[in-house]
């Protein structure tokens, strides 16, 4: 049924979370093993608001991230003929650099609502919020030990640089971004709610395009769907709409459609939603302010297992049963074997660095996460995704005073010049991306 972009509602307000891959890393690039990936309280939030144009004029759809200064993007859209999808324009706008991760999900779901009956392209407002947490700041954010009185009564923070100098926490903010855009829009543009699965279909597709290969897709799988055992797709699903086969290509359009809706039975992504994190206890998150080099850290790794074979399928087994027994003992709640578990982990990750010459767990992080352990109340800790310097991921008991004692040890660990550590004020949580019904956005949205 043909459908026109008017809604009765005057915005669609969606978000979607951050991720941790708690276990699993680099596991997860291959379907034969799984990767534990949880949800974050932190979040992406997306508004959708229908704009006016000129009589005659081009649709114009306006981005605004206005937390970052100049953080403004603006697209002329155009619906080509045979099928090639929406072509999307930067045109004069206040941030001269491009935004590839907002305009291919723009150019990829508004090509496929062509495929659902939208009969003209609409002009668009779309506000783009990050909590608190995406972005390291000047000073230390609040944590979640703090009572709520003295939390901000906004988790939106004006940062005084433009986006691009911003410094991420590594949280997963492209894949909740593009998460969020798609689904505002379907949701803003569709007369009916799409599918979970049709929703997670077309994000991976969108942020594959926009990073320039198919990866893993545990982070946008964790953004649709929350906290989640999960097991990648074949990268060949998305051939058919990939590099000379994408938008602008002839019958785009349908091959997108036919990806997304999965028409052919393709998609094998696996979720298994049974994880969770016990009663009395959460997932926390410290930030190390020193980025990690992800992408050579991976290609390392990879030739090392091509090269030692046999040694590499040893390591990757005894992971992989690792990280099963932490997904099992995490839902029956038995911390002493959520402890051997993350002890277990942190042993074999630094066995495949030794031997691949990848500093997953650098001595640095080896040193601050033995010393968290011995603070009362940690039960365990490790160093999450592909590793590294910039990050580490604790499960703690709530309450009793865990989180200040954590707090204390890494001010004190700051103190002697062992790095900037500090505790973020996010959770992981269970849900996936919603719409935001009551979520009051104040000045933040015209």
């Amino acid at each position: 049924m043909a459908h026109s972009p008017t809604k009765k509602t005057t915005h669609t307000a969606v978000s979607a979370p951050g991720k941790v891959l708690l276990a699993g890393g680099y596991l997860v690039l291959d379907r034969a093993h799984t990767g534990l990936v949880f949800g974050l309280s932190a979040r992406i939030h997306v508004i959708v608001q229908e704009a006016t144009t000129a009589e005659g004029a081009e649709p114009l759809t306006v981005v605004k991230s206005p937390q970052f200064i100049d953080a403004e993007w603006r697209y002329a859209t155009a619906v080509l003929g045979d099928g090639k999808g929406v072509a999307v324009r930067q045109v004069e706008s206040p941030s001269t650099s491009r935004n590839p991760f907002v305009e291919t999900t723009l150019t990829y779901t508004l090509s496929y609502l062509l495929t659902t009956g939208l009969t003209a392209l609409p002009s668009l407002t779309i506000t783009i919020l990050a909590d608190n947490d995406y972005y390291s700041q000047p000073t230390t954010s609040p944590s979640p030990s703090l009572p709520p009185s003295s939390l901000p009564t906004t988790p939106f923070t004006t940062f005084p640089t433009p986006l691009s100098s911003a410094h991420k926490t590594g949280l997963g903010s492209s894949a909740a971004l593009t998460t969020a855009l798609t689904t505002s829009l379907l949701h803003f543009l569709l007369p009916l709610p799409p599918s979970p699965a049709l929703t997670h279909n077309l994000s991976q597709s969108c942020h594959c395009a926009a990073q320039g290969k198919v990866g893993s897709g545990f982070d946008v799988a964790a953004a649709v769907y929350g906290t989640c055992l999960y097991r990648r797709f074949s990268p060949s699903l998305l051939g058919s709409i990939s590099d000379a086969k994408g938008p602008g290509s002839e019958g785009f359009v349908g091959r997108l459609r036919s990806v997304v809706e999965d028409e052919g039975g393709r998609w094998d992504t696996e979720v298994e939603k049974g994880v969770a994190i016990p009663k009395g206890y959460a997932l926390v998150m410290c930030d190390v302010d020193c980025g990690s080099q992800t992408v050579g850290m991976v290609k390392s790794v990879l030739a090392w297992r091509a090269a030692e074979v046999e040694d590499a399928r040893r390591i990757w087994t005894s992971l992989q049963s690792a990280n099963e027994e932490l997904a099992r003992a995490l839902s029956a709640g038995e911390e002493a074997e959520i402890s051997a578990a993350f002890t277990a982990i942190r042993g074999l990750i630094r066995e495949m660095g030794d031997k691949s010459g990848v500093p997953i767990e650098p001595p640095a992080q080896t040193a601050l996460l033995d010393a968290l352990d011995k603070v009362e109340g940690v039960v365990g800790g490790v160093v999450p995704g592909a590793g590294g310097h910039d990050a580490v991921a604790l499960l703690v008991r709530e309450g009793g005073g865990t989180l200040e004692r954590v707090e204390k040890m890494l001010e004190e660990w700051s103190k002697k010049g062992e790095g900037r550590v500090r505790l973020l004020g996010v959770k992981g949580e269970m849900e996936g991306v919603r719409v935001e019904g009551r979520f009051d956005y104040g000045k933040w949205i015209e």
